[in-house]
């Protein structure tokens, strides 16, 4: 497969010296070699995988590297700048390898990115067809041949305010905030922010992959028995997830940021929406209303919907997060009796209380 600066699997990556233990270092567009792997996995009966079988998968993954750093449900991210040495063969050679030893022990296949940093192996793994493997070249024109024509939201970390703005001012693609000057970002995004979308727009990420990082999202998915064509049914399953999810912030302690969706349909097609909240919360209800603004956006009409999987991202401490009083006694009550629900949960299970809605 070849494109915007990809290049199929059967691309060569040069060897690296083997990495220090712990946090693996990142690396931007002029780096010597792609040595970060995006890996997603995928059932090949279009099934979710589930926590054993990832974490199985996790573990195979591990045999090549120990810098693995999970995505969860069914992503991780693998430096395997050691391993290129160590086993003597190429990045692609090494997911080829990968491929081969998903499919052999768990029927699982996958779409594998592979960078010089985290990003782009993230976003080269997104546009690969599940069973391919897109290499990013490490050189910069390589880079920008990849990133120049893909719209702004397409840039990891651009979120769907930070992207309108954007594109209101004429800089809807990477290649135009790239070479936009970072002081217009700045003041259109923010001191940080403006910095931050100016490097990745180039290409450059400095986040390292962690092996064993914490998860920084949560996920629950709802299959029906029979593809489901009912828009009733299909907000009642999103206002079960978004129940299941609140509750499991609340009992964590922590809120998110961002909202995505995703919807199979019949034919094994995936569409998937995210939304960053106005501020971070746990708070069901304002979960549910972004789920089902989400699912509005999507204009399904009549879709034969086989699942609806739904994740909250952005995760952080909720002592960390402010909450604006609105000053709504509406909303005040409901968080009080959302507070109560959660105890008779912690005390009686999970399903000793439900809303009524999801009871009938």
């Amino acid at each position: 497969m070849t494109g915007h600066g990809a290049t199929g699997q059967r691309g060569a990556a040069a060897g690296q010296p083997a990495a220090g233990p712990g946090t693996a270092p990142a690396a931007g567009p002029g780096a010597a070699a792609a040595t970060v792997l995006c890996v997603r996995l995928r059932r090949l009966d279009g099934e979710p995988l589930g926590a054993p079988l990832y974490t199985g998968l996790l573990e195979l993954l591990g045999e090549l590297t120990p810098l693995v750093q999970p995505a969860p449900p069914d992503t991780a991210l693998l430096d395997v700048r050691g391993a290129l040495r160590y086993f003597g063969r190429s990045a692609p050679e090494l997911a080829a390898l990968i491929r081969v030893r998903a499919l052999a022990r768990y029927g699982v296949d996958c779409a594998i990115g592979i960078a010089g940093n985290p990003m782009l192996a993230r976003m080269a793994a997104a546009g690969a067809p599940c069973g391919r493997t897109v290499r990013v070249g490490p050189d910069p024109g390589a880079v920008r041949e990849f990133l120049d024509r893909r719209p702004v939201a397409a840039l990891h970390g651009v979120g769907p305010k930070a992207a309108r703005t954007l594109c209101a001012y004429g800089l809807d693609s990477v290649g135009r905030v790239a070479a936009a000057p970072p002081a217009v970002l700045r003041r259109l995004l923010g001191a940080r922010a403006g910095r931050e979308v100016h490097e990745r727009a180039l290409g450059i990420d400095r986040t390292p992959v962690r092996p064993g990082a914490a998860a920084r999202s949560l996920a629950a998915e709802r299959p029906f028995a029979r593809d489901e064509l009912d828009p009733v049914r299909h907000r009642r399953a999103l206002l079960s997830l978004t129940e299941e999810l609140g509750a499991l912030l609340r009992a964590r302690g922590q809120v998110c940021r961002a909202v995505s969706l995703t919807v199979r349909c019949a034919d094994r097609t995936g569409l998937t929406r995210t939304r960053t909240l106005a501020e971070p919360t746990a708070h069901s209800a304002d979960l549910t209303a972004a789920a089902y603004a989400l699912y509005a956006a999507l204009g399904l009409q009549r879709a034969r919907v086989r699942a609806l999987s739904l994740r909250v991202e952005e995760l952080a401490p909720a002592e960390r997060a402010a909450h604006q009083l609105s000053f709504d006694p509406e909303d005040e009550k409901a968080r009080r009796l959302e507070a109560v629900a959660d105890q008779v949960r912690a005390r009686f299970g999970p399903h000793a209380i439900a809303r009524g809605t999801l009871a009938a």
